[in-house]
């Protein structure tokens, strides 16, 4: 039995017990180690990479690349290997996985069973709208293979849904060619409400586009803060993609009001200050990555990160309303960003990206704050928007089910000897 924590490290779990898959046609014995749920490299901020008392399959040594044909544009890949290792061998080759999300430190499973989404959505939409096919395991029925054409409603069933229908094995994805690995990125700042949604639709034009709003200061209203837009060069330009960037420690500073507004001022006036610029594909991507441990910055609390999308038809109101309430929480948030998903149609039957504006926040973990989320989910509710359970850790069973109404629909397609601490805390 071992203890294994989530990247928000909040909630806690017990014990759970392990079992390794390093071969797609050696799996394991499922019987006798019910409830089991699959687990990647664990960086799923709140329970739904948890299984408090159960057991966890851990697909990490399914990292091999399988096929990549040049041609037709399609990656075959094992379920464990991360973005990490793939994308380097795609960027040398001229591709790029689609719906990118911000952590090279992802399984190609954990992609899936998330529907993950990147700075892409609004021309790509999320990860799961380029899954081809795959192979999934399950107790009740052994190796089952699914795609758009065959086993459908299983394959739609997998995608979002959060490891539940079985485990992974392999899968088929659809990748995007580039001109070159290298990115020009332009960052805009704005301050107030009108220059923050203008600065939103701005990048509609770009390969990838995401804002940044400085929420540390209940005196900052309208907001200030930067808009961040890329393209990949052309004609092979720029520099290299794939290298590895230095790392950099976490400085053990705790996370107070003072320090989270002294950081993001820092950070403002750096990043307004760059203008345009040539990045490596990692630097540009994955800035969060080169600093070592950053979770552990909120200390053994954890943090808690809150993301919900709220539709066009919701209008401006609903958005203005959480990010002043996080701005006016009792610690203000280091990190806040928001993005704009496109109209492009999720798979999953528990997909969390629908079009509209989304907003994910960092918050320490605290009794005050998990009452502020309670309070927001009220907001998006009323807008009938939904938050991300690859990010929760707290959400009622019942707005849950409000949010996802194809909720009971999903429940048929679970493999009956799996389940999740997520799961049996908003369904059962």
């Amino acid at each position: 039995m071992a203890r294994y924590e989530s990247w928000g490290r909040y909630p806690r779990a017990g014990e759970q017990r392990t079992v390794r898959i390093d071969w797609r046609h050696e799996p394991p014995a499922l019987d006798g180690l019910a409830p089991v749920l699959p687990r990647g490299m664990g960086r799923s901020y709140g329970d739904v990479c948890l299984n408090d008392g159960g057991t966890l399959l851990l697909t990490r040594g399914l990292s091999g690349m399988i096929e990549l044909d040049r041609a037709a544009g399609l990656l075959t890949v094992e379920a464990g290997a991360t973005l990490g290792e793939v994308l380097p061998v795609l960027l040398e080759s001229g591709w790029i996985l689609r719906a990118i999300p911000g952590t090279k430190h992802v399984t190609i499973g954990g992609c899936i069973a998330n529907d993950v989404h990147g700075k892409d959505h609004e021309r790509e939409g999320s990860f799961g709208c380029h899954v081809e096919s795959m192979e999934i395991l399950r107790s009740d029925r052994g190796l089952v293979r699914c795609s758009r054409d065959e086993e459908t409603e299983l394959f739609e069933a997998t995608i979002g849904g959060l490891g539940l229908t079985g485990v992974i094995l392999s899968a088929t994805l659809r990748l995007r060619p580039i001109s070159s690995q290298a990115v020009q990125a332009r960052r805009q700042s704005f301050d107030g409400w009108n220059g923050f949604f203008d600065s939103l639709e701005a990048g509609a034009d770009d390969d990838y586009s995401v804002s940044w709003i400085d929420a540390s200061s209940r005196g900052i209203d309208p907001p200030r803060g930067f808009h961040l837009r890329g393209s990949h060069l052309p004609d092979g330009r720029g520099a290299g993609g794939s290298r590895a960037l230095p790392a950099i420690p976490m400085p053990p500073v705790p996370m107070t009001r003072a320090t989270i507004r002294l950081a993001c001022a820092a950070y403002y006036a750096l990043q307004s200050r760059r203008g345009v610029t040539e990045e490596s594909f990692e630097s540009f991507f994955f800035p969060l990555d080169r600093i070592t441990g950053w979770n552990r910055a909120y200390g053994r609390r954890g943090f808690l990160q809150y993301q919900c999308v709220i539709p066009p038809a919701a209008g401006r109101a609903p958005v203005i309303e959480i990010l002043r309430r996080i701005a006016s929480s009792a610690t203000g948030s280091p990190l806040t960003i928001a993005k704009r998903f496109g109209p492009r149609p999720s798979l999953g039957l528990l997909s969390f990206p629908v079009e509209g504006t989304t907003i994910a926040s960092d918050l320490p973990a605290s009794r005050e704050n998990l009452s502020l989320l309670d309070d927001l989910d009220v907001i998006v509710r009323r807008a009938e928007g939904r938050v991300y359970p690859a990010k929760d850790a707290r959400m009622s069973g019942e707005n849950f089910r409000t949010f996802y109404p194809r909720a009971a629909e999903f429940q048929r397609f679970i493999d009956p000897r799996f389940s999740s601490s997520f799961w049996r805390r908003v369904m059962e």
